[in-house]
């Protein structure tokens, strides 16, 4: 009887974050002697990035403590435990259970330096990639194939499902992201929207839904708000079938790209250097950054503030216009 090889893999948040560990997932399945067994801990809220994976046979979520699953996970018996995470969370888990773990560099450091000095320690390594040298120590290789986003059959978006004028090809733009530093104001994504002239999907949660209404009204019939009315998996499927994503630094661009999808993002308060801008290893013509590289206060926060902490918001009121536009 083959041997069974069990896995626990922890990411407890975010959906970027998430999405960047597929190739991990995807690598530790496929090249591992035997039989493995994939298991994903993370919030309850972000099951649904890893729910539909087929490399993942069973997926753990909590609320707000280890200590709701922590025996279930016991009686596991996992072989390894591959911590994607690296918070007091995680070491708590792997303390409990009691097995070999990995786990990756985070750069808190180098990424303090960066934010609070403007000394730049951080190595030209992508995330994915510190990711897998996670798991090297077990003899796995990146595949070099990026990364996955699966979208199960009952949330798939057809496009007889929007309006008729975005029935034939339109552009996404994701309007939102965790950290409002992160965002374009919303006058500059309106002048994007007049400028580009076509059928633009605005794409989001439903803490964006009045922003997204704002803009409708301002541009018209040619832009069509989906924030809110679409679970993560329908707006993934929507996004999908564009043309071209616009993004900030956030979740959706991470997932555009899964999907294969042409990105153009753009940068506010934080950085590409931080290594979690599109992961195209083979494609590099797939995307495009935008950024303000002519500030000494940028990055500010290597995660982003609700305000500009300078007051004046450079980093995103200097973006050009006409720059988005010509990229899309």
């Amino acid at each position: 009887m083959q041997q069974v090889v069990k896995i626990l893999v922890i990411r407890f948040s975010s959906i970027g974050d998430m999405v960047l560990t597929t190739p991990v997932l995807r690598c530790l399945k496929n090249q591992l002697d035997g039989e493995v067994e994939l298991h994903y801990l993370t919030k309850k809220q972000y099951k649904s990035i890893v729910d539909s994976n087929p490399n993942v046979s069973k997926v753990y979520t909590i609320e707000k403590s280890t200590n709701e699953v922590v025996k279930n996970l016991k009686n596991e018996g996992y072989d390894y435990i591959i911590d994607l995470h690296k918070n007091l969370r995680s070491k708590r888990v792997i303390k409990k259970l009691k097995c070999l773990s990995f786990s990756f560099e985070k750069l808190n450091y180098e990424k303090w330096l960066m934010t609070a000095f403007k000394i730049n320690k951080l190595p030209n390594i992508h995330i994915v990639e510190r990711y897998l040298n996670a798991v090297k120590y077990l003899g796995v290789e990146n595949d070099g194939l990026g990364l996955e986003y699966y979208i199960p059959e009952k949330d798939e978006v057809h496009k007889n499902d929007l309006p008729v004028n975005f029935q034939k090809e339109y552009i996404s733009f994701a309007i939102g992201a965790q950290h409002a530093t992160k965002c374009l104001p919303e006058h500059k994504i309106i002048s994007i929207c007049k400028e580009l002239k076509k059928p633009i999907v605005l794409l989001g949660g439903k803490e964006d839904a009045e922003k997204a209404e704002r803009i409708v009204k301002v541009v018209g019939a040619n832009v069509f708000s989906a924030c809110g009315t679409f679970n993560l998996n329908q707006s993934a499927s929507i996004l999908k079938q564009s043309k071209v994503l616009i993004t900030h630094d956030t979740g959706l661009m991470h997932i555009g790209v899964a999907l294969n999808v042409n990105v153009v993002s753009v940068w506010g308060n934080t950085i590409p250097e931080f290594g979690m801008y599109p992961y195209y290893p083979t494609q590099p013509d797939k995307y495009v950054m935008i950024e303000n590289k002519n500030l000494n206060c940028r990055p500010c926060s290597k995660i982003g503030y609700d305000k500009c902490p300078k007051k004046h918001f450079k980093c995103m009121e200097d973006i050009d216009v006409k720059e988005v536009v010509k990229h899309v």
